[in-house]
């Protein structure tokens, strides 16, 4: 389903995931790959290691990040800065002044900007669009907690993966039901992105993250 077509909440998963692809695309920096292939197999051999050091990773990311969310394209948000402005004002500048604003931990999210689309059944769909900035930031964060989570998921999960989409999932039930198995369950969790409990949420990110200014973060 587009991305105009869900919830808030739900088209912001929906975008980093579709950045984390772009990224693989794109082509990842040699300092930037190292960083996430170091990440993972840490990960993956240590199930209960929790990672202390990873807030001053945003910022050999953030290059990386920007082209992700610039070739991805979208409006501006409520301060109506868009990339070209950005680029007029100086791209590397730009973005040095974003890098001091984590490193002084004086960056913060700017509200959401919420539009709404019109649904076939005359209802809308609340359509959230955040500003250039947040949207670095929050794929920047992605390029470094991403390689840690991927290692703690189950094969059998499709969504919101790097490398995965809903077809490969509608193939593996198809080879499923070759081999014998019967029966197909079709469920869906409604306004499921709209009513995560957040405490939980942050306690699950918790469990592998110890940075605390990583954690705040994430929290904002």
């Amino acid at each position: 389903m587009p991305a105009e077509g869900r919830g808030l909440s739900s088209r912001l998963a929906y975008e980093a995931t579709e950045n984390r692809r772009l990224a693989i695309r794109l082509g990842t920096p040699v300092k930037v790959r190292k960083l996430q292939e170091a990440l993972h197999a840490k990960a993956k051999s240590s199930p209960t290691y929790r990672f202390y050091l990873l807030y001053d990773k945003l910022y050999r990311t953030n290059i990386l990040a920007y082209a992700c969310c610039r070739a991805n394209g979208g409006a501006a948000g409520v301060d109506g800065q868009n990339f070209s402005d950005i680029e007029s004002y100086g791209l590397e500048r730009w973005l040095g002044e974003l890098s001091e604003e984590l490193s002084s931990k004086t960056y913060r999210p700017q509200a959401v900007r919420r539009v709404y689309i019109p649904k076939p059944d005359g209802k809308q769909r609340p359509l959230g669009i955040p500003t250039v900035k947040d949207r670095i930031v929050q794929m920047a964060a992605v390029l470094v907690l991403g390689p840690i989570f991927e290692t703690d998921l189950q094969p059998e999960q499709y969504a919101y993966r790097p490398g995965r989409n809903a077809l490969d999932a509608v193939r593996q039930v198809r080879a499923l039901l070759d081999n014998w198995h019967k029966d197909v369950v079709d469920a869906d969790l409604s306004g499921h992105f709209d009513s995560i409990p957040h405490a939980e949420l942050m306690r699950s990110v918790a469990r592998r993250v110890s940075d605390r200014r990583m954690l705040e973060l994430v929290k904002m």
